[in-house]
């Protein structure tokens, strides 16, 4: 049997943003940039889907690695014992 669904399957309600901050995306989180080493949270900005990282990180911390393919940043975070690498677009970041 093959998967039913795609990446944001069963995400109705993780990703939804609240009723007053609906509407166009702020410019101020296309343009922020990020230092090596320091630490965002992952929120992810649901209108904008390019380099969204998959939903079972949203929420979690981590630090940023280096600067990656064009805008996007690498985020490095632990998930369980495993260090991941995710490659994540500022709008979908937020600084701690």
């Amino acid at each position: 049997m093959q998967r039913v669904g795609g990446a944001r399957r069963k995400t109705r309600h993780k990703l939804a943003k609240e009723r007053k901050k609906k509407g166009k995306i702020s410019i101020r989180a296309f343009l922020q940039r990020f230092n090596p080493g320091e630490k965002v949270e992952l929120r992810a900005e649901a209108a904008y889907q390019k380099a969204m990282y998959h939903p079972r990180f949203h929420g979690r911390v981590g630090k940023i690695g280096e600067k990656k393919l064009g805008r996007c940043y690498e985020v490095i975070i632990k998930d369980g014992s495993i260090v991941k690498r995710l490659f994540v677009h500022p709008v979908h970041m937020r600084k701690l």
